[in-house]
């Protein structure tokens, strides 16, 4: 049996809790990394920041089509 028709033979009642609890697993991780990160010092300095968010500058040019 398959994970999909594992999940597929359910509840609905009980796949929206599944649903629910990854959710909720993920927001609490999202949530206490930054904490996690500072007590291991993994957090990274102004500068690395710095160069992190030049690398990561959205840069759009517009290239004009020939005939138009």
């Amino acid at each position: 049996m398959s994970f999909w028709s594992s999940y597929r033979s359910l509840s609905p009642k009980t796949r929206a809790l599944f649903g629910i609890g990854v959710m909720a697993w993920a927001s609490i991780g999202l949530w206490v990394s930054p904490q996690v990160e500072n007590a291991m010092g993994m957090a990274p300095t102004k500068e690395e920041q710095e160069a992190l968010d030049q690398k990561l500058a959205v840069r759009i040019s517009r290239v004009e089509k020939d005939g138009k």
